[in-house]
């Protein structure tokens, strides 16, 4: 144990100090990750700020999309940074030519292989059997393996770097360590597939000077350009380029889905890529969904001494200067717009400050408004498990920072009364 590591004992509780003001709670029963101590959970203590209005000066919806491709630039520019142009007609792609029957006769596994960029990004596709027409999809990436999504043991594991092992390597022992994150029966009984894939084999998730992953063919980006959450995104889009020739995923009707800092992602393919029909973040926190300038949480400052690697250079010079940042979250949630929005959170995750999440897709309602939609059907925010569903849903549920059935189930309903009309 280490100098700075200190451990403070309480009735059945251990309280381990394990960097800053980071700490692991132990009870004699849980585990549990307590929220860094040391930053605001306070709402009377929120600073005062101003939202930039979306719509200033707009006043019908002809004029939104060249304020929209400002505010892309601004957004680009300044915190996830631009990616290179891709020419999907260089996509590689080699699959297995065996499908295997899964759930019991329900769906079919396959795992094809996209290559790009020096890159291999294997997918897990798990799509309903009894159907032979294109059907929509639920895309989103996973945090360590493919593996972790479900326990078939002829799903590969990942070749390279992945995080929470002593090696940093895939174990056999982790096979269907995350099932409990992809509601996989729901969203097949549905009618939807399920398409996911590592997010390390598009760029590992550590500061690596950008040496790795799809930043190797293109050498270190400068101050402006992507850092790994552009990048994942522009891994989000070479599965979209995939799912448009793949014949049975009906491209039109793709949703993409993230949790947490894959939340972030999930929202910048969304904005950046208007192919994606629908988007869909959950606890996506600072970075994502959440109000910048409310500091509640976890803050710029923060999130860019701990992951330095996510956004691009130009985000730091916003590190405790929020009220100078040129934007907030909403606008990112605004150039989403009239596509559907939905934006989940938890009670129990004030790390990711529900209230600014709900918050900045109130401040998108302008601009869905605008383009003719219902946007958010509520002003205020509503009753924890008590979902609302416009253009734009929202839920806050109990719990904790996790993705679950429940959030899940919300999803399709939402998907199924937005997807329903695209035609093929």
């Amino acid at each position: 144990m280490t100098a700075k590591t200190r451990i403070q004992i309480s009735s059945n509780i251990v309280r381990l100090k394990i960097f800053g003001s980071l700490y692991l709670i132990l009870s004699i029963n849980t585990l549990t990750y307590a929220a860094p101590s040391g930053f605001n959970y306070d709402e009377s203590k929120v600073p005062k700020y101003k939202l930039l209005d979306p719509g200033a000066s707009i006043t019908k919806s002809s004029e939104w999309p060249k304020k929209k491709t400002e505010f892309l630039k601004l957004i680009e520019e300044q915190m996830f940074g631009k990616a290179p142009e891709f020419d999907k007609k260089k996509l590689e792609v080699t699959s297995q030519k065996k499908e295997k029957i899964i759930l019991g006769g329900q769906a079919i596994l396959t795992q094809p292989s996209l290559h790009f960029a020096g890159s291999e990004l294997t997918l897990l596709i798990v799509r309903p059997a009894k159907t032979t027409s294109p059907v929509p999809a639920f895309v989103g990436y996973n945090f360590n393996g493919n593996h972790t999504v479900h326990s078939d043991p002829s799903i590969q594991l990942p070749k390279g770097w992945v995080p929470r092992t002593k090696d940093k390597r895939a174990r056999e022992k982790d096979r269907g360590s995350s099932s409990s994150r992809w509601d996989i029966k729901s969203i097949i009984s549905q009618g939807y597939a399920l398409i996911t894939a590592y997010c390390g084999d598009v760029d590992p998730d550590f500061h690596d000077n950008f040496k790795n992953g799809v930043h190797s063919s293109f050498g270190k980006p400068a101050p402006n350009e992507w850092g790994t959450i552009a990048a994942w995104a522009w891994g989000l889009s070479r599965i979209l380029d995939y799912s448009e020739i793949e014949p049975s995923i009906d491209a039109k009707r793709v949703s993409v889905i993230g949790h947490s800092r894959l939340g972030k992602t999930s929202l910048w393919a969304g904005a950046s890529d208007g192919r994606f029909a629908l988007v869909i973040s959950n606890n996506s926190g600072c970075g994502g969904a959440a109000l910048s300038k409310r500091r509640f949480g976890e803050t710029i400052n923060r999130i860019n001494t701990s992951f330095p690697h996510w956004f691009c250079g130009n985000f730091k010079a916003y590190n405790n200067k929020e009220e100078s940042l040129p934007f907030d979250q909403h606008i990112l949630l605004s150039l989403i717009a009239p596509r559907p929005l939905y934006i989940a959170s938890a009670e129990g995750d004030r790390w990711a400050d529900p209230r600014g999440e709900f918050l900045s897709a109130k401040g998108a309602h302008r601009i869905y408004k605008l383009l003719g939609t219902e946007g958010l059907p509520c002003k205020e925010m509503p009753e924890v498990n008590q979902p609302v569903h416009g253009k734009i849903g929202y839920h806050i549920r109990s719990g904790k920072h996790d993705i679950t059935s429940y959030d899940w189930q919300n999803y399709i309903k939402f998907a199924n009364k937005h997807l329903k009309n695209i035609s093929q």
